[in-house]
């Protein structure tokens, strides 16, 4: 196992100056609750350690504390609104970035107007889908259009043996859950993403990314070395990172993806589906790493919250073979084709969208929700297929080496 620091334990080892921090600094900080170091503590619990120079000054000010998506410790559910308030640990003031419409997304240029440099320690997934990534976005813009430096404490893709998998966002599809053209999955470090959004996104900002140490692209998480902590509430292991970009397509339909159960993303269903049959359906197609198992459960909050639903477990065999996008696609297929007049997309507004429909959101583009209205498993999975297999030159970026990202 090689021993990987992320940015936060290159900070404590190092002190302020790894992230550009200057003596006198005013400083806000982006955080949730799988901002923690190599031994579990998190990064609220360091801030005196953080603050001082290897000189023994402390030189730093903690400003303001700003909230993703889920809040500051993970408290709130998907699309659940978060209020601003102060946080206990510290007293320190919170600003949330997830609130009742589309503006609170983004920080007014007054909660950064005081700081002289924001730091963003935040675990993201890997999936295009995954919102953390945008509020990173927000936040850079607001701070260079403020003068703020940037600071970005890089950690490992949880997902990054898999390939970059599916085709680039549409640009009429985007939304919080897509701001940009990126594949589904696309393989980079939350630190390379900061990197990418400032130079071929057009976010101008005074950015300083904290590398990752030991690691190598392509490396599990299970070989940094690094706890896993969830960074969501229905995040809780390794293999729910996995299957997630395939999993959260199933918000954009009417079935349950497991949410208001302890294996949410890897069990599938709804009320009126038969397990039996879907599995044997499933299995029948040989998707690689993956196996199907008839599952009963019952949700406790969210869609089909308290009815006994059947379905299918999604059992993890092989990360690194696993195709989790065309894997979902088609079993959102062969759910429609067992119950056609039961099968709906989710139609209700969604990350604060009303016009255009979940599932194109998520995709990025109409062509699968089309190719599974336009005819049974057997005619839809081909076009599926081929969808998810676009390859685009962002599989370039990919393998290029990490240090050159930041050049």
């Amino acid at each position: 196992m090689t021993r990987v620091q992320s940015g936060l334990d290159r900070w404590i080892a190092e002190g302020p100056s790894v992230c550009a921090a200057r003596p006198g600094d005013r400083v806000g900080l982006l955080a949730h609750p799988a901002s923690v170091d190599r031994d579990g503590c998190h990064i609220l619990e360091r801030l005196d350690a953080l603050a001082t120079f290897p000189d023994g000054s402390t030189a730093l000010t903690w400003k303001r504390l700003f909230a993703p998506e889920h809040g500051l410790w993970g408290h709130a559910q998907d699309m659940e609104t978060v209020d601003s308030g102060h946080d206990p640990w510290t007293g320190l003031p919170v600003v949330s970035l997830y609130g009742e419409d589309e503006a609170s997304l983004t920080p007014g240029e007054n909660d950064l107007a005081d700081l002289d440099l924001l730091v963003v320690d935040l675990q993201d997934i890997g999936a295009r889908y995954y919102t953390y990534i945008y509020t990173m976005a927000a936040m850079m813009a607001v701070a260079g259009r403020v003068g703020v430096r940037v600071a970005v404490l890089d950690r490992p893709n949880p997902i990054a043996e898999q390939p970059a998998d599916g085709p680039l966002l549409e640009e009429r599809f985007a939304s919080f859950v897509g701001r940009y053209p990126l594949p589904i999955t696309h393989g980079l470090t939350i630190g390379e993403l900061a990197a990418l959004f400032r130079d071929r996104f057009d976010i101008p900002c005074d950015l300083t990314v904290v590398p990752l140490q030991g690691w190598q692209r392509g490396q599990t998480f299970e070989g940094c070395g690094l706890p896993w902590v969830p960074p969501s509430p229905n995040m809780p292991t390794l293999t729910t990172a996995r299957l997630y970009p395939g999993g959260c397509l199933i918000e954009g339909t009417q079935l349950s993806e497991g949410r208001g159960t302890t294996t949410p993303f890897e069990l599938v269903g709804a009320p009126w589906i038969d397990g039996r049959a879907l599995a044997t359906t499933m299995r029948g197609l040989e998707l690689p790493g993956v196996a199907f198992r008839p599952a009963s459960f019952r949700p406790m909050f969210q869609k089909h919250a308290g009815a006994a639903c059947q379905g299918v477990q999604l059992l993890l065999t092989d990360g690194a073979r696993l195709r989790p996008i065309e894997t979902y696609l088609a079993l959102i297929a062969a759910c429609r084709d067992q119950n056609p007049e039961a099968f709906d997309w989710r139609r209700e507004r969604y990350e604060f969208v009303n016009d255009r429909l979940a599932i194109d959101l998520l995709c990025g583009g109409e062509t699968p929700r089309q190719a599974i209205e336009g005819g049974d498993l057997n005619r839809s999975l081909p076009t599926l297929r081929r969808w998810v297999s676009q390859r685009s030159s962002f599989t370039v970026l990919r393998n290029t080496r990490y240090g050159e990202l930041f050049s």
